[in-house]
């Protein structure tokens, strides 16, 4: 594996995570290459010193770290193994750093294929949404080869400000799959908490307030998670319960928070 620092570092998915990504890496002096399947997200980025490829095989080449911001399991499989994808492309050596939320089963098996192509394969999803996105706050979950991580560091460090290794490849999807199931639990909670309060006279921003003081504080409620779109909501939640009967692993509280979430959403016309 190359033990050189990271110069260029290439994201793929330029929507309200990654734009905001490769905008902090420029900014903090890599040499940044952006692709989207939507090409003027790409020139949007090019006045922060981003520069386009037009497709994933042609910003790997380029790369020492690929950092792959799509929003489901296939599309990760389709960037990095499908025509003109990463595998293409990339150099022995390269670290592919897979941010998007996956399954933690098939993680490890991207893994074993980047690894049989000469890859370094990291798991690094990201917590906290996309207002900490926007300020360089995000918070990575990371798993897969500890120094090929340490050789990044620096690199996540522009856009996250709290960084964790949990493990080998697949740890780092666990621990974000943890805390969504957490996150979910929490939000729903609150969800239900505030509507009985509401429908028994009391005021909304009021018992908002309290709870903030009291023994029910939590991040979800105090950040105003739970009132942002939820698009991502129910796709958590079976990854969670797919883990869970793969694991033969009872967790029933799941299968209602998944119902709660869907409520929700029905209710809001998401």
């Amino acid at each position: 594996m190359a033990q050189g620092p990271i110069k260029t570092v290439g994201v793929i998915g330029l929507g309200k995570m990654g734009g905001p990504m490769a905008r902090h890496l420029a900014g903090k002096g890599f040499s940044v290459v952006g692709h989207d399947i939507d090409p003027s997200a790409a020139k949007r980025l090019a006045v922060h010193g981003v520069s386009a490829a037009p497709s994933p095989e042609a910003l790997a080449a380029a790369c020492d770290l690929v950092i792959v911001v799509t929003a489901f399991e296939h599309q990760v499989e389709d960037v990095l193994f499908g025509a003109n994808g990463v595998a293409a492309g990339a150099r022995p050596g390269t670290i592919v750093g897979v941010a998007a939320t996956i399954s933690p089963q098939g993680m490890r098996k991207l893994s074993d294929r980047l690894a049989e192509r000469d890859l370094v394969p990291l798991d690094i999803p990201l917590c906290r949404g996309e207002p900490a996105a926007e300020a360089a706050q995000l918070l990575i979950v990371g798993g897969g080869d500890v120094n090929a991580f340490e050789r990044c560091r620096q690199a996540f460090a522009s856009f996250a400000d709290t960084i964790f290794h949990l493990g080998p490849a697949g740890a780092g999807q666990v621990g974000k799959m943890v805390n969504n199931l957490i996150l979910w639990a929490c939000i729903s909670a609150n969800y239900e908490g505030l509507k009985l309060g509401e429908q028994l006279g009391v005021d909304r921003a009021g018992m908002r307030a309290m709870l903030l003081e009291s023994s029910g504080e939590n991040w979800a409620l105090r950040s105003g998670a739970g009132d942002r779109p939820m698009p991502w909501a129910e796709k958590d939640m079976m990854i969670v319960l797919d883990e869970a009967d793969a694991a033969r692993i009872s967790l029933p509280l799941c299968g209602v928070i998944k119902e709660v979430i869907k409520g929700i959403k029905v209710e809001r016309g998401e």
